[in-house]
């Protein structure tokens, strides 16, 4: 133990006495040159946590979401333009989404502890996992949606008249989200029994 407080004693000095080797202009180019490796590298890194390979990279998500998905016009339609996990579930802009990274890094639990490796143990977690996605969702009024779908875009002569009058209306003056009305677009609803609109 004694062995062990003495190195760390050494290294501290080590960090905080002045280089005799290296002058404090190439150590300040060295630390912001290793700066900008870091950063790049933990960009990457957070990039490729994006990508639909590493969303469907365990069997939760290949075997139960994913196959949903395929199914339904965000996965495939007429103009070729396609949804990916990340479009619907991480936020676009940076700030957003570090914070959802950091909220995502509980679902990790689910994969490491099973709570959710069996297709019976997802349909039994399902109502909880869309409640809290629906959740987040709603408190970030529906940013990830709104990244690709604008409101100010919208062509309502396009539209049927259920959803003028509930775009037009609703959506317009804030009142809701449009996770409130758009439950189940990419997946399958759970088991709804019960629940308080």
């Amino acid at each position: 133990m004694r062995g062990l407080v003495r190195l760390a004693k050494r290294y501290w000095t080590v960090l905080w006495r002045p280089s005799r080797y290296f002058s404090l202009g190439f150590l300040t180019i060295l630390g912001f040159v290793a700066g900008i490796v870091f950063w790049g590298g933990f960009n990457t890194a957070l990039e490729l946590t994006n990508t639909e390979k590493f969303c469907i990279g365990c069997h939760e998500m290949r075997d139960n979401v994913y196959q949903e998905l395929q199914g339904t016009i965000h996965f495939s339609n007429r103009s070729g333009v396609r949804a990916k996990c990340s479009d619907c579930h991480v936020p676009h802009n940076w700030t957003d989404k570090i914070a959802r990274k950091m909220q995502a890094s509980k679902e990790v639990w689910g994969k490491i502890f099973g709570t959710i490796n069996t297709p019976e143990k997802f349909e039994a977690m399902r109502r909880t996992l869309a409640e809290h996605e629906w959740e987040r969702m709603k408190a970030n009024d529906s940013l990830e949606c709104r990244n690709c779908h604008l409101f100010q875009s919208m062509d309502f002569t396009k539209q049927s008249k259920r959803a003028v009058d509930a775009h037009s209306t609703q959506l317009a003056s804030g009142d809701k989200t449009c996770i409130d009305c758009h439950k189940g677009i990419a997946h399958r609803l759970p088991n709804m029994a019960g629940r308080q609109p």
